[in-house]
């Protein structure tokens, strides 16, 4: 934060602020661009591109820009940019092309409109701050490596869960107490929350009924401890993890299993902890002598320690988490390596052939977490590969659907990009080394 705010003077001392392109037009789009025109100095929000252009127009008029430039391509976005005029375009790729944006916020939730954002965000050779988790959980690993073989940062957003999850385990791993657990706090998880019971709730915030469908059911908070455990190297000690009940985050010492969390590190949830929704991470460190001084500063006896952050802001951390990946080239949270973790679809209620699941936050599916190479050995289906998937043979409810329960459709970008992670992955293991990524794709390709 402390590095963000000089670099950030400087581009202000130079009249030169920092050229975001915004993609989204929802409720944590109006946030961030509400966030960074009236209070971040030293950037502005140059464009932002949605399918619904009508919505791109109100979260600037939300922001306090009133008559945003309606461009279609490039060049046009880059005329007016360079005068000093905001504009709006339907579609992304206009963002991605355009050399007058430094770098690219993805705030959509759409996992495959989400994906070709990023593609085209890479190809444009643009920095990219993604904050779709659902889609980092399943073709992250790939698109991180693309970005690392043109040059580019990929990071998911501080603020949101992983990205604040990451900067406990840095920081817990730079003052030396080795990172064994890191997660989140949750109110409950009620697989069979739909889109309907969710309405209300949805209303209530102007979010989508598919967005709070997945935080209840249980699907997001599988997407987002995947993405923590892709940058981690971290695996789950079962399927959909433990999740126990505490009444406070501190009491996570005692809640899991010490040998897995000393063996590989684990990612999990507690259920009902206080302070809600704080994220934590929990390190390790036997030294006797640093154990003196860490009761001293009441944080126990060890040699378990929990490091944790009471809340996480994601409309006013994302910007200078762009910031930082433009200005200072790191990532807040990134694949390091192949996937670890992924999200398996379960089935909400019994399915019969015929159906077509419908993703995310729907009502034929719910995802679950699992160790990648679980998931592969079971060919199971990928929640984020679910959606437009056509059921073929009965499936009951709270049963894992199999790849051969269904037919995916061959021509969405996602299935096409994790079938190109798959076989890249498949040639080398995990080793926390974004070189040997590069590798394996230079030499795959």
């Amino acid at each position: 934060m402390f590095i963000i705010d000089t670099a950030l003077a400087e581009r202000i001392s130079a009249r030169d602020p920092v050229r975001v392109g915004l993609v989204g037009g929802g409720f944590m789009a109006r946030g961030i661009a509400i966030q960074v025109e009236r209070h971040v100095e030293g950037m502005t929000i140059a464009a932002i591109a949605n399918r619904t252009l009508s919505h791109a127009i109100e979260a600037f008029r939300d922001a306090g820009v009133e008559h945003p430039v309606r461009v279609g391509t490039p060049d046009e976005l880059d005329e007016h940019v360079r005068a000093g005029r905001c504009v709006v375009a339907d579609d992304p790729a206009v963002l991605a092309q355009a050399e007058s944006l430094e770098g690219i916020i993805d705030a959509t939730s759409d996992i495959e409109y989400s994906a070709r954002v990023a593609v085209d965000a890479i190809d444009g050779g643009k920095p990219l701050v993604t904050m779709n988790a659902d889609m980092d959980a399943t073709v992250g690993p790939l698109l991180k490596t693309r970005a690392d073989l043109a040059g580019l940062i990929y990071s998911g957003s501080d603020g949101d869960q992983p990205g604040t999850i990451m900067n406990l385990y840095r920081y817990a791993k730079t003052v030396g107490y080795q990172p064994v657990l890191a997660g989140s706090v949750k109110g409950f998880k009620d697989a069979r929350r739909t889109p309907v019971t969710q309405r209300e709730f949805a209303a209530k915030f102007g979010l989508s009924p598919q967005a709070a469908t997945a935080a209840a059911d249980g699907t997001r908070i599988s997407m987002e401890q995947a993405v923590v455990a892709n940058a981690t190297g971290f695996r789950v000690g079962r399927r959909g993890m433990y999740g126990p009940e505490r009444a406070h985050v501190t009491q996570v010492v005692d809640a899991f299993p010490v040998d897995e969390l000393l063996q590989q590190g684990m990612v999990d949830y507690l259920v009902g902890a206080q302070p809600y929704p704080a994220v934590f991470v929990m390190g390790y460190s036997e030294d006797s002598t640093r154990q003196r001084y860490m009761r001293y500063f009441k944080m126990g006896d060890g040699p378990f320690y929990v490091f944790y952050t009471p809340f996480h802001l994601a409309h006013l951390e994302a910007p200078l988490t762009a910031a930082r990946a433009i200005l200072l080239r790191d990532a807040a949270i990134a694949p390091a390596g192949g996937p670890q973790c992924d999200v398996l679809a379960v089935a909400k209620r019994d399915l019969k052939p015929g159906d077509v699941l419908d993703g995310v936050g729907g009502f034929t599916a719910y995802g679950e977490i699992d160790n990648s190479a679980a998931i592969a050995e079971d060919g199971l289906l990928l929640m984020g590969l679910a959606a437009g998937g056509r059921v073929v043979r009965p499936v009951s409810q709270d049963r894992p659907i199999t790849l051969e329960d269904v037919e995916l459709d061959d021509g969405r970008l996602t299935v096409q990009l994790r079938r190109e992670q798959d076989a890249l992955f498949s040639q080398g293991s995990f080793d926390g080394s974004s070189e040997t990524c590069v590798q394996l794709v230079e030499g795959w390709i």
